[in-house]
C-alpha cells in the first residue's frame, strides 16, 4: 500500500489537487453569515462576488450565504452553527469573544481605519462635551469607535449620557426622532444617505479624534480550522479573489448585493444607489490601505494591537485590555498571496 501523503499544495496555474478537493467536500455545507443583510459592504460583498463567479465551487466548496446581523453572528459561530461570518471591527470581535467564551479567529481584516461615526442634529452639540446629559440613539449597542471617542473625552455611558434603541435602519427617520441628540452609524452609509436627501447634520468622527479602528472582518472559530484546514484556507482564497474583483469593478459588486437584497425581499428597503455609494466609499479605503507587506485583507497585527490596547485603556472593555493574541490568524490569508500580491489560484478545470 502506498502511504505517501497526497500533495495538497495549491500552485498557480496547475490543477487543483484531487486530495484537497476531496478534503474540501468532506467539510460539507459551509454557512457564511452576513453582517448587515445583503449590504454591499466589506467582508460581505467579496463573498457575494466569489459565490456568483463560482470561485467556491472551483475549489470544491459548498458555500451557503445567509443574511444576518453582526451582533447575532457571534453566538452562532461560537456554537458552530455557522462556519464563517462578517464582523464589524476587530475590537468588536474581541469584545464578543469574551462574552461568548469563544475561540474566534479573525482571518481577514479588510479595513484598517475606524469608520464609525456619530451624527448629531444641527446645532445640538458643537463639542463632544455638549453631549453630556443627552441621549444617543443606537441600533443594538453603541459602536466601539464612538464609545472610545466619548470615553476619551471623559464621557461614560449611563453616567454622562444615555443610549436608547432605535427602530429600523433609516437615518432619515432617526434624524427626526424626538428626545435624542443624534445616533451612531458608519461613514460609508448613513451620512451618505442623509446628504443625498439634503438633510443637515453635524458629525463627530472617532478617526478625527485619534481613535484607531478597523472594519470588514471575516472570522471563523478554531474548531472549524482544526477540523477542515484546507476548506478554511480555500474559503478565504476564493473570498479574497472576490474582494479583488469587487474593488476592480465596484459597481458590478454592488449590483450583486442589490440582486441578493431584492431576491430576499429587501426587508430594510436598502436602495441600489445607497449600496453603490457604500461600496465605492469602502472599496477605496480597503484598497488604499494595502501594502506589499500586508496585501488586501491581510490582518496587520501592529494596527490590531493598537486598536485593542487603545480601547482597553479607554475603558471600552470594562476596565481591562483583553488578550486578543489568539483572536487573529495573521498568517493564513497572507499565505494565499504570491510575491506580487496576487492570489494563488489553480488552473481552471474542464
Amino acid at each position: 500500500m502506498d502511504t505517501t501523503p497526497a500533495d495538497m499544495t495549491v500552485a498557480a496555474g496547475r490543477p487543483f489537487p484531487t486530495a484537497r478537493c476531496a478534503a474540501n467536500k468532506a467539510a460539507g455545507t459551509i454557512t457564511f453569515l452576513t453582517g448587515f443583510d445583503f449590504a454591499a459592504s466589506a467582508s460581505m460583498v467579496d463573498v457575494f462576488v466569489a459565490h456568483s463567479k463560482g470561485y467556491y465551487t472551483a475549489l470544491c466548496l459548498d458555500v451557503q450565504i445567509k443574511p444576518s446581523f453582526t451582533g447575532d453572528n457571534y453566538p452562532l459561530i461560537a456554537a458552530d452553527n455557522a462556519q464563517f461570518a462578517s464582523g464589524g471591527s476587530f475590537a468588536e470581535l474581541v469584545e464578543y469573544a469574551g462574552r461568548n467564551e469563544a475561540q474566534f479567529k479573525a482571518l481577514a481584516v479588510e479595513g484598517r481605519t475606524d469608520i464609525d461615526t456619530l451624527m448629531v442634529k444641527p446645532g445640538e452639540a458643537r463639542t463632544l462635551d455638549d453631549l453630556r446629559g443627552q441621549t444617543i440613539g443606537v441600533k443594538t449597542a453603541l459602536l466601539p469607535g464612538v464609545k472610545a471617542m466619548l470615553l476619551q473625552e471623559g464621557l461614560v455611558q449611563d453616567k454622562d449620557y444615555k443610549t436608547v434603541q432605535l427602530e429600523g435602519f433609516d437615518p432619515k427617520v432617526h434624524m427626526a426622532t424626538p428626545d435624542i441628540v443624534g445616533f451612531d452609524g458608519y461613514t460609508s452609509n448613513e451620512p451618505l444617505q442623509l446628504r443625498a436627501a439634503g438633510i443637515a447634520f453635524d458629525q463627530f468622527l472617532p478617526a478625527d479624534h485619534g481613535i484607531p479602528g478597523s472594519f470588514g472582518v471575516i472570522y471563523t472559530n478554531a474548531t472549524f480550522i482544526q477540523g477542515h484546514p484546507t476548506a478554511a484556507e480555500d474559503f478565504m482564497r476564493a473570498t479574497m479573489r472576490g474582494l479583488h474583483d469587487a474593488i476592480a469593478d465596484p459597481d458590478a459588486a454592488a449590483a450583486e448585493a442589490v440582486k441578493l437584497l431584492n431576491a430576499n425581499g429587501n426587508a430594510m428597503a436598502l436602495s441600489p444607489d445607497s449600496e453603490i455609494a457604500r461600496w465605492q466609499f469602502e472599496s477605496k479605503l480597503v484598497s488604499g490601505s494595502a501594502t506589499s507587506s500586508f496585501p488586501i485583507g491581510v490582518p496587520d497585527p501592529v494596527l490590531l494591537e493598537k486598536e485593542v490596547v487603545t480601547y482597553g485603556q479607554l475603558g471600552v472593555f470594562g476596565g481591562i485590555t483583553p488578550d486578543y493574541s489568539q483572536t487573529v490568524d495573521a498568517v493564513m490569508v497572507k499565505s494565499l498571496y504570491d510575491s506580487t500580491s496576487t492570489i494563488i489560484w489553480p488552473a481552471p478545470t474542464g
